[in-house]
């Protein structure tokens, strides 16, 4: 039978299954360029409205990554185990728990993306390091993985190349909030990278891509049984997003809170997720081990300082600093009871960490730091926000960002958890 793209599409369209005939056909079409974005775009639409059955689903995402290369890290000779986050603001957990799962005797290859709108890029926090490298060739990543145990890198131009035009597509046309698209894209990455085991954090809140919780249930449910499906040892942990994690917000600030962190210190909201995170893919790796232990005695300190150095940077540089400064202070004496995450990823964006458009340039410098959150008790006129910026001109519209975006009362709110459960 012959495919052509309008079978593909009115079948869609009118809710039907595509067929793994017409799952390949259009994967391979559209890669090629056979098939216009025009026509792409009518079928993602479809694809948004109408869902995907399971068994569509998982042949749909075997496709993508039919469509280019896989990473082989069996020649190791350490399980392999990595971990994806949905996106949140001041979410630094990579940077702290691809040292810290290293030091326990897994390998970490983490494949990482830049920010866009309101969420922070690991790639983009890494590159405030002077030196370091994001683009590794395969080689280079199998190299500093068997030197050092892990690795934080971008995705090669061969990794799922069918994503790579399709997610530039979906951003363009109002197709990204769709949970077969969305899990099929990061899902396709993920096992394309060869790892044994995978851990996803899905946010959960204000500051998270999907707030509801239904939503998040639902998107990790998906990504947890496509992982299965393909021979991943997947699992989900639901974390909230309500408030930024940890104190720091921006780029070079965030590396050095979790560098903190990885000394022993840190904030507990971000200690929490990171250990928790941890335990499950020590766990799925099968490894014996104890990461609170670990991060607590510094002891994934010599992985974090051997990984900087493998790829190029230098662990003990200066990181750059901002030269302009502004507070918010509050309008009251009371407890903090509320912090929008995603008012402040949105200041942080307009304060120029973040970019609109992907190919725009980012400012290492730019951020939030957090004075305090929810519970903390402050004083009329205390600072609860520090906004860094390298232009004055800056703080008008992200100051309009943060309006109403901290909350206080008069009694103490009551303590929130951190991980919601597991999937």
């Amino acid at each position: 039978m012959t495919v052509t793209i309008l079978d593909v599409i009115r079948t869609k369209r009118d809710g039907g299954r595509l067929s793994d005939e017409q799952l390949d056909w259009f994967i391979d079409a559209y890669t090629s360029g056979e098939v216009a974005d025009e026509q792409a775009s009518a079928l993602l639409m479809a694809i948004l409205w109408r869902g995907m059955e399971p068994a569509e689903l998982a042949h749909w995402t075997a496709a993508m990554l039919a469509s280019g290369d896989r990473l082989t890290l069996g020649e190791l000779g350490r399980p392999t185990v990595d971990k994806h986050s949905t996106g949140g603001v001041g979410d630094k957990v990579s940077l702290i728990l691809c040292p810290l799962v290293a030091a326990c005797g897994v390998a970490v290859p983490q494949l990482s993306g830049r920010g866009l709108g309101h969420t922070g890029g690991t790639l983009d926090k890494m590159e405030s390091i002077p030196g370091w490298r994001a683009d590794l060739s395969p080689d280079e990543m199998r190299q500093v993985l068997r030197e050092t145990g892990c690795v934080i890198a971008a995705a090669g131009s061969g990794l799922v190349p069918a994503d790579r035009k399709m997610y530039a597509l979906r951003d363009v046309t109002g197709t990204v909030a769709s949970i077969p698209l969305i899990a099929s894209s990061i899902m396709s990455k993920k096992i394309a990278e060869g790892t044994d085991a995978l851990v996803l954090d899905v946010k959960v809140g204000r500051g998270a891509f999907l707030p509801d919780r239904d939503q998040a249930q639902d998107l990790a449910r998906t990504m947890v049984g496509l992982g299965e499906a393909h021979g991943v040892r997947t699992a989900a942990l639901l974390t909230a997003m309500d408030t930024p994690l940890g104190y720091a917000a921006g780029n070079a600030l965030e590396v050095t809170e979790a560098v903190a962190t990885l000394a022993g210190g840190g904030p507990p909201d971000l200690v929490e997720v990171t250990i928790a995170l941890a335990e499950v893919m020590v766990e799925l790796a099968g490894v014996q081990a104890d990461p609170g232990a670990v991060l607590a005695r510094g002891g994934a300190m010599d992985s974090w300082r051997s990984m900087v150095r493998a790829q190029g940077g230098d662990p003990d540089a200066q990181l750059p600093v901002a030269t302009e400064h502004e507070t918010v202070v509050a309008d009251s004496s009371g407890f903090v009871s509320g912090l929008d995450a995603r008012a402040v990823g949105e200041a942080v964006w307009r304060l120029g960490a973040g970019r609109a458009r992907k190919e725009d340039p980012v400012s290492p410098t730019a951020g939030i730091v957090c004075r305090a959150k929810p519970g903390d008790r402050v004083v009329a006129g205390q600072s609860i926000l520090e906004l860094h910026a390298d232009s004055p001109d800056r703080f008008a519209p992200a100051l309009d960002a943060l309006a109403g975006a901290v909350t206080i009362s008069t009694t103490r709110p009551p303590a929130q958890p951190m991980v919601y459960e597991r999937i």
